[in-house]
């Protein structure tokens, strides 16, 4: 890593972000728990199933987590609040559908 000097006299970090290990994978939910230490974030999918007596039911399939301290998930809600901020101004409001903001969330 190579530190600059800027005029301000703030030291300035180049960061080399390696994707080499990295992975992806579509979440279409999430589940949140915490524990005194951390947040746990477990992203994955809900898929439609029918319950053992025929009625609707939903599968959440974990595909991923990552879990955070509580400094890393404060920057985490900033940074998300950042682009979501920018997206709207660029293409409107996103429009959460009643129960979808609550299904994963209240299965942690």
């Amino acid at each position: 890593m190579a530190e600059t000097n800027n005029p301000q006299g703030q030291q300035q970090v180049q960061i080399r972000v390696d994707e080499s290990h990295m992975t992806t994978c579509y979440s279409n939910t999430i589940r949140t728990t915490t524990t005194a230490d951390e947040v746990v974030l477990d992203f994955g999918l809900n898929l439609p199933a029918q319950g053992p007596q025929g009625q609707q039911a939903m599968i959440f399939s974990v595909g991923s987590r990552v879990v955070l301290n509580w400094s890393g998930a404060k920057r985490l809600i900033t940074s998300l609040g950042q682009v979501v901020k920018a997206y709207e101004d660029q293409f409107g409001t996103i429009q959460i559908e009643q129960g979808q903001a609550t299904a994963a969330a209240s299965e942690g």
